[in-house]
């Protein structure tokens, strides 16, 4: 990747689930005379403040937003946008792990309170919660024309937010399998060439439930926008033959890119966005779209209930859906965009480096690879703690 402003590998955006997850706490909480968490549509607002009170509190991951060559706390886009619409965004880089943080403001949603930020981005499986939970207000798309215009029609729509009322993708990925092709010695094409006999050892696959589960289903022809139990239950039954047998060396969150790195490994489950930041390194590294499919993820905007500046939050979102400002911010993260419109800004720039990355599937996916990816439904709360037990149990977590 010639893109030498890029960050290092960045920290995960696809957090390791630790335990049952916060949706199985609190229905035990119910059970123990805790309020119900469902917070029903007439009590997630507030009084918006945002026309008086020109300002936002925004909760982000570490490394997720374009920063200045020489000075890493100016961060360009952003203060672009302050700089047009007179509004002070304080941005709070505080979210290193979904179960964490969603830990972090759950006493407060489930109380009815503010959480003191206008906006949050975590993974589409842990907004699913929120949606569900009613911790989340519905957007007002009239103050939002780019998203209505130029979000990307793969994620338009996903199960546990039909029409993206509730959220907005901020950056999206893929999770497929990354290889060293000089080290193999041959292509990976499917998902079944992880469990051939010139790997055995040298495999890994993701520890989260969430985040590996899906690719391993479209290894056996799963439709993952509709998987079912069985379909769960027969890739644990899978890959707890290749751990006995030895094919898989041991389960990672992001450490993966070390053991690929380091060639202990040959072919693992990966994320995009890591593989690009790896291939500036070392071009040996290739990741492939398997032949069966691969899961479409997001990390997504969100404006939780009690949110203070609501209209101002709404306005930053639909900022970052200008495709000058997609493409900038593509640029320098290195995430699928999920602004398709962004790379015909990128074809036409200066900067040779810059115009590249339009080419990079990996950015803005191809036809072909766009028919072979689908975002997959996602577990639901009275599946978690039953999945998770035995999923947990064959990682060893």
């Amino acid at each position: 990747m010639p893109q030498t402003s890029s960050p290092a590998v960045p920290v995960s955006r696809r957090s390791l689930l630790r335990a049952l997850g916060g949706t199985a706490a609190l229905g035990v909480l119910a059970g123990c005379g805790v309020p119900a968490a469902y917070v029903g549509p007439g009590d997630r607002a507030v009084t918006d403040e945002s026309t008086a009170d020109r300002k936002l509190t925004w909760a982000n991951w570490p490394l997720y937003i374009d920063t200045d060559d020489d000075n890493p706390n100016k961060r360009p886009t952003l203060e672009a946008f302050e700089k047009r619409t007179g509004i002070s965004v304080d941005y709070v880089e505080e979210i290193n792990d979904n179960d964490e943080f969603f830990g972090k403001i759950s006493p407060a949603l489930m109380n009815h309170q503010s959480t003191g930020r206008d906006l949050i981005v975590i993974s589409d499986w842990m907004c699913a919660r929120f949606v569900r939970l009613g911790w989340v207000q519905r957007m007002d798309r009239a103050h939002q024309p780019n998203v209505a215009k130029y979000l990307d029609p793969l994620l338009r729509s996903p199960a546990f937010d039909p029409g993206r009322r509730s959220t907005v993708p901020w950056q999206s990925g893929i999770t497929g399998i990354a290889y060293n092709r000089r080290k193999l010695g041959r292509e990976i094409r499917q998902v079944k060439d992880l469990w051939a006999s010139d790997l055995k050892g040298r495999v890994t696959l993701l520890s989260g439930l969430d985040e590996a589960f899906a690719l391993l289903m479209q290894g056996n022809g799963v439709d993952i926008t509709k998987w079912t139990a069985a379909d769960f239950h027969q890739v644990c039954d899978q890959v707890e033959r290749e751990v006995h047998r030895g094919q898989i060396r041991r389960f990672t969150g992001n450490d993966y890119t070390k053991d690929l790195v380091s060639g202990d490994v040959l072919a693992c489950q990966a994320y995009s966005g890591d593989v690009i930041q790896l291939q500036a390194d070392n071009p040996d590294i290739r990741f492939v779209v398997p032949e069966e499919g691969a899961e479409l993820w997001s990390d997504s905007l969100m404006i939780p209930n009690r949110a203070r500046h609501k209209a101002n939050a709404e306005r930053l979102i639909d900022y970052y859906y200008d495709p000058e400002v997609a493409a900038k911010l593509a640029a320098w993260v290195n995430y699928v965009c999920p602004v398709p419109a962004a790379r015909e800004v990128l074809a036409a720039a200066k900067d040779k480096d810059a115009a590249a990355l339009a080419d990079n599937p990996l950015i803005f996916p191809d036809g072909t690879m766009r028919k072979r990816l689908a975002i997959a439904r996602d577990i639901t709360s009275t599946q978690r703690a039953e999945f998770a037990k035995r999923w947990n149990r064959i990682v060893g977590l």
